[in-house]
């Protein structure tokens, strides 16, 4: 779940043949443009379906096609939303500018100050005050300096957004109704709680440096992350911010534009899919995705996963160039879907996932090789995600099989390493042991796809995806999904050995002579 997991280095210091690796890809492309062929002639033949009517719509006109705008939130975003979070996030840079050349040591203030007149013209006054209440109830919390009872009054505090009735009552404190109301309330609440949290956990951590309220209002009240995250640990928070006089390290203007601009392109390019692939419509229509081939249903599933960690992506490349540009160094975007074949490796935001790992996963399962404690820390966590991400039956679905999938990990590794499992794996070579390896992380990818369809889709596209691939399309489907998504592993196995090579070579030129 964090940090180097021990699964995914196996099998990744062997170099393959290249002849082997070019046909792997070759392999892989031409299943991915088989799959696409057959989702673009799905889309292109239901475009005036009924069922399509209301979240297929007219899309840009020079191309004169529909446009697929089931995703609600995306829509918003970039259409009637654009102007305002442009606006708003374009005024932090400018003032934070004008602070940082003017009286760089108030730079903190000025995030905070602008923060607070962001929420309460968005969300207003009352919102701010129910978030100050919190806020401030967890400072009391932090200052008895007891962990259990800071963690335990934070999750409290998390529940309350989460489940009725105090989620009715809290909501009322929200000024006025519009689209993005429902969203932006749970956004900055949940992660104001988890900031809050972080910053009590801290104090604890360290009673010595004496964290003030102003700290936490401070570290909470940051516009860029304050709504959609990703969320910062108090202690990088602090530490970063509260520099006089930052440094920009040399070549990091270039990295940032490049960034900007990579998010730019990024949302052209979905919309310009999004005229083609009706990737979100299709699986709600479950008699017409039943229809398609096994390829384009696979594909569809695939599809879907990626496009939420696009989704995530470009959140987050917009919110990192901002607090780049405030000498913040933000955390990184989820790990693509599709470079992942291990759950221990599997979030879809990073923010979130080293919260967990440092107060929790961390703390209780210590370096994760021992199975009881390894169970403890897994269960202990995903009960607080399924906090995090409102308690349901999906949610519950969801958590148990992802805690199932990382557990099953690690008493698979165990096995593997007892006789006469590891007397076999030692007669092999070490590329062939990278071909076991891959075929074992080819299955895991496909649980992965499986067990996160059920929350990012539903649960009746996941059944009628698991049975057409596992049953109907035995064995032929199967196996030929299973073969390419091997391909796809070991590419992402070579990538991972050619990345961890140059690594080992910039460390040897750092070492002094």
């Amino acid at each position: 779940m964090c940090g180097h997991s021990p699964v995914q280095a196996m099998g990744i210091k062997t170099a393959l043949p290249a002849a082997e690796l070019g046909f792997y890809s070759l392999v892989l492309s031409g299943a991915l443009a088989y799959a696409g062929r057959g989702l673009l002639e799905a889309s292109q033949d239901g475009a005036h379906r009924k069922a399509f009517r209301e979240s297929v719509r007219p899309g840009w006109e020079y191309i004169g096609r529909k446009m697929d705008v089931a995703d609600f939130e995306w829509v918003m975003w970039f259409t009637s939303f654009r102007n305002i979070i442009i606006f708003a996030l374009s005024g932090h840079v400018l003032f934070a500018k004008l602070c940082t050349m003017v009286a760089p040591q108030l730079r903190s203030w000025m995030y905070a100050v602008y923060g607070v007149l962001a929420v309460v013209g968005t969300m207003g006054p009352w919102y701010l005050l129910l978030l100050l209440g919190h806020c401030v109830g967890l400072y009391v919390a932090s200052l008895l300096g007891q962990p259990w009872l800071c963690l335990g009054f934070g999750l409290a505090s998390l529940a309350s957004f989460k489940m009725d009735p105090l989620i009715s009552w809290q909501s009322g404190f929200v000024t006025g109704t519009f689209d993005l109301q429902d969203v932006l309330f749970h956004g900055g609440s949940g992660f104001t709680v988890l900031r809050c949290t972080s910053f009590a956990l801290e104090c604890c951590a360290h009673p010595d440096r004496r964290y003030s309220l102003a700290d936490l209002l401070k570290y909470n009240f940051y516009l860029p992350f304050f709504f959609f995250g990703p969320i910062m640990t108090f202690d990088r928070f602090h530490a970063q911010v509260s520099q006089v006089e930052p440094v920009r390290p040399e070549g990091e203007l270039w990295h940032i534009r490049a960034q900007a601009g990579l998010s730019v392109v990024t949302v052209m390019a979905v919309d310009i899919f999004f005229h083609f692939f009706y990737i979100l419509t299709i699986p709600s229509d479950l008699k017409f995705a039943s229809r398609l081939p096994d390829s384009a249903l696979a594909g569809l599933a695939y599809s879907n996963l990626v496009y939420d960690w696009v989704k995530a992506a470009v959140l987050f490349g917009v919110v990192n160039t901002v607090a780049r540009l405030d000498h913040l160094d933000p955390p990184q975007p989820p790990k693509c879907i599709t470079a992942l074949y291990v759950f221990g490796e599997t979030h879809f935001d990073r923010g979130i996932n080293d919260w967990l790992c440092k107060y929790v996963y961390n703390h209780i399962g210590g370096d994760h090789s021992a199975v009881i404690p390894e169970l403890a820390a897994s269960v202990a966590t995903f009960a607080i995600t399924t906090l995090w991400l409102g308690p349901c039956n999906i949610v519950y679905l969801w958590s148990l099989l992802n805690c199932f999938g990382l557990n099953f990990e690690l008493w698979v590794q165990k096995l593997a390493e007892r006789e006469p499992l590891a007397q076999i794996e030692a007669r092999l070579s070490e590329q062939m042991t990278r071909r076991v390896r891959a075929l074992f992380g080819a299955i895991n990818f496909w649980a992965i796809i499986m067990y996160n369809l059920v929350s990012l889709n539903s649960l009746e596209f996941t059944e009628l995806v698991a049975q057409r691939l596992l049953l109907t399309g035995f064995p032929q489907t199967t196996l030929a999904i299973l073969f390419v998504t091997y391909c796809g592993v070991q590419l992402v196995k070579e990538r991972e050995r050619t990345l961890a090579l140059e690594k080992e070579q910039r460390q040897d030129k750092e070492k002094p002579e």
